[in-house]
């Protein structure tokens, strides 16, 4: 027999917390379903060494609540993930939010009952679920991939994947490590691995541009200049285009002598973080400017590692400084000086099978006794197809994105009624500070359910030509920036077989903020609505 409910979130990271909390506001009765046996997303299931946050500590938090903000002290300018689920945790017992969890509950299929206009649910618990409205709040980064690399099964030691880490921790102390992949969470892992494994093997297909994160211990004046100003710095912040609140020079990099620039990147260098990208107007649309960048971060790789040759490995000459994600870390290039550091250069020597003992590359085999897969994720829409979601007239989700996911604003998807997506492709999302997308998602979303209510409304869909035109404003804006010309998670190009297709919205997080506003305060132009049946027979 199926449960009832009017509202049922998938997900119990930062927005399913935060949907859950503004559902129980409005007065609609919610539910949520989770995977893992606890809260906190990405940062519940990645615990891999060294996994930590990328975005400052005193922005990476909630801001809807004054109390949370105040009451909650930050240990590090960067958190790391004990830390931050320590939050997550904190936030979930702060509004009692457990009690509308279901925990080890997965959902695997939904489909929309066009007679009762109903999404049925059926979850790998054997639960089924009659919901009036479905919030996807999956995560962009939340289905870890392993790559299709012959003989995995055969290992006989220890596989691991960053995104899927023992809770119990692991001791490499002694072994022999390879990590397989330098992306954002191999270059926060492999300093802390190289500390405790006897030998480390880095096998790296694509190298990062990754610029020092400069972390170190909050201090008491820095938190309180954020405390004692939280609203004014958040309104900022959403302006952004990052959503993350810093010094975006309004100057283009060529107008500006080479002296200058020189001295611009080194202050951003020496501050730390993302930021660095910040350090010109035009880095991400002008490549002139880019290769200034560029050159610079590659020229303090090659200063940072004493080998010449693992120098030019490690430094990125395929794509533009930030057209893939730009990492910062700590010690990581310092990392491959250190003696039992070996660096494998998969281009020149491909990975062509795991051996019971160990990863065969270029001919050689590698004699290890655990793998590290820093492999990546199925990013932004591997989560929400793990489910088999089906429409009006039963199109499958899957069908509809056989080309690349399509959404208007990132939110909801043509013919799937009550079905909104939280930083879905789309929208900004992996492209900014996810609290605040994540904010200003549930925030619409809350405000379109209200709606419906107020006006005895009982569907909300896009129309096909609204999903269409955004489709084409986001392709139209990313093709504006260099970011295309990067074979990135953000195209879906490390999925072998997955469409190409720029998902993210370039646009920025206040320019997107003030489309949503918009559209919502112009009585939701693009979407469509189904009366109420009960107000339809009066």
């Amino acid at each position: 027999m199926s449960e009832r409910i009017e509202a049922l979130i998938i997900g119990a990271g930062f927005a399913g917390m935060y949907l859950l909390h503004r559902m129980r506001g409005l007065g609609i009765p919610a539910q949520a379903l989770e995977a893992g046996d606890g809260v906190g997303g990405t940062w519940y299931w990645n615990r891999y060494p060294g996994a930590r946050c990328d975005v400052e500590s005193m922005q990476y938090s909630y801001a809807f609540s004054e109390e949370l903000q105040q009451e909650w002290n930050w240990s590090e300018r960067f958190a790391g993930q004990p830390e931050i689920l320590r939050y997550a945790n904190h936030v979930a017992d702060r509004l009692d939010l457990r009690r509308d969890i279901s925990f080890k509950t997965r959902a695997t299929a939904a489909r929309f009952d066009e007679a009762s206009e109903a999404w049925e649910v059926e979850t790998d618990t054997g639960r089924r679920i009659t919901a009036r409205h479905l919030i996807l709040a999956t995560g962009c980064l939340s289905s870890a991939r392993l790559p299709d690399i012959p003989g995995i099964r055969d290992f006989a030691g220890k596989i691991y994947h960053t995104g899927q880490w023992p809770h119990e921790g692991v001791d490499f102390t002694g072994q022999r490590v390879a990590v397989i992949g330098t992306g954002s969470s191999a270059i926060q892992a492999i300093p802390v691995i190289a500390k405790e494994a006897a030998r480390l093997t880095v096998f790296q297909r694509t190298p990062n541009f990754s610029i020092p994160s400069r972390n170190g211990p909050m201090t008491a004046e820095y938190a309180q200049s954020w405390k004692q100003d939280y609203a004014k710095k958040r309104a900022a912040a959403r302006q952004m285009r990052t959503g993350i609140l810093y010094h975006l020079s309004q100057i283009p990099a060529m107008s500006v002598s080479e002296t200058e620039r020189r001295a611009e990147y080194e202050a951003r260098w020496a501050a730390g973080g993302t930021a660095f990208m910040a350090a010109f107007s035009d880095l991400l649309t002008n490549k002139e400017a880019n290769d200034t960048a560029a050159d610079f971060v590659r020229e303090k790789i090659r200063g940072l590692v004493k080998n010449p040759e693992v120098a030019e490995i490690l430094a990125p000459k395929n794509h533009p400084i930030g057209t893939k994600r730009i990492c910062v870390d700590t010690a990581y290039y310092e990392t491959f000086n250190l003696p039992h550091v070996t660096l494998v250069d998969v281009h020149k020597s491909p990975i062509t099978r795991i051996t019971s003992t160990g990863v065969e590359a270029g001919g050689q085999t590698h004699a290890v006794d655990s793998i590290v897969f820093a492999t990546g994720f199925d990013a932004m829409t591997g989560t929400i197809l793990a489910i088999d979601i089906h429409g009006r007239d039963g199109v499958s989700m899957r069908d509809v994105w056989a080309d690349g996911p399509r959404t208007h604003l990132g939110l909801m998807v043509a013919g799937f009624p009550n079905l909104f997506l939280i930083t879905g492709p789309g929208s900004p999302s992996v492209l900014s500070n996810m609290i605040v997308s994540i904010e200003q998602h549930v925030d619409w979303v809350s405000d379109a359910l209200a709606h419906l209510r107020a006006q005895g409304l009982s569907t909300m869909e896009t129309t096909l030509t609204a999903q269409e035109d955004w489709v084409a404003h986001v392709n139209e804006v990313a093709h504006r920036t260099l970011y295309p010309q990067a074979n990135s998670w953000y195209m879906g190009a490390n999925i072998p077989g997955k469409p190409q297709l720029f998902m993210p919205y370039v646009g920025g997080v206040g320019t997107y903020r003030k489309i949503c506003e918009e559209i919502a305060a112009k009585g939701y132009p693009g979407f469509s609505f189904g009366a109420a049946r009960r107000a339809a027979a009066e």
